[in-house]
């Protein structure tokens, strides 16, 4: 969100090129992430998402880069956001390597949302 704040201020030349791709980017690691702990009954599939999602921290940390350059952001917190997304990618391998602890069944350890069949009336 930091990063989405901070793009705000960004040339809105920059809009539809880095804005865009840095926000996408960034939103695209949470997002890669909840999909493979949702997937994480499939170690294939796990591993597939969290790869994925270590690569989207790259390409945020190469348009952090850019704004580095181009004068959006000031090096201080372009180092610490860098520095962020380097956690996040070195949390994402250490999870890759240790898969026996977060896959297959005995790694289901939520508790199921109750279902039913009934409807709540909105007027009550």
């Amino acid at each position: 969100m930091e990063l989405f704040q901070l793009s705000k201020s960004w040339s809105k030349d920059e809009r539809f090129s880095m804005t865009d791709q840095v926000r996408r980017s960034s939103r695209a690691v949470c997002a890669n992430i909840a999909e493979a702990w949702r997937k994480r009954l499939y170690v294939a599939n796990f591993v597939s998402k969290l790869s994925d999602a270590n690569a989207e921290a790259g390409e945020t940390q190469v348009w952090l880069d850019f704004a580095l350059a181009c004068g959006y952001m000031d090096e201080p917190t372009h180092h610490k956001l860098y520095l962020l997304y380097d956690q996040v990618s070195g949390g994402l391998i250490k999870m890759i390597a240790s898969l026996e602890g977060w896959c297959g069944p005995a790694s289901i350890r939520e508790d199921s949302p109750p279902y039913s069949a009934e409807t709540h009336d909105s007027s009550e």
